[in-house]
């Protein structure tokens, strides 16, 4: 999933997906949303519940590194996407 968010962001549109998070039936679930003409597609992981204690992805443009953060740094070569927390989705995920 963060290999399509660092080729979004790498596109002639330079859009970096938005990276969402939900508990659904006690699973978290992390997911983007892509695609704008001729359709969107949802790309998501499912995984066991549990609390997401950073609010930010850093992944490094070069090598498609990521660490989980709290804040923003300073490294132009990473994007800091950040994690959304949603409560409510109208998207319907597998149980």
């Amino acid at each position: 999933m963060l290999k399509v968010i660092l080729y979004s962001s790498q596109s002639m549109f330079a859009i970096v997906p938005m990276l969402h998070h939900i508990v659904h039936n006690n699973r978290s679930i992390l997911f983007i949303q892509t695609g704008m003409i001729g359709g969107v597609v949802v790309h998501y992981v499912m995984q066991d519940h549990q609390e997401a204690d950073k609010k930010f992805i850093q992944l490094n443009r070069l090598s498609g590194e990521y660490t989980p953060t709290d804040n923003i740094g300073a490294d132009a070569q990473s994007l800091y996407i950040p994690i959304l927390e949603l409560r409510k989705s109208t998207l319907h995920f597998p149980d």
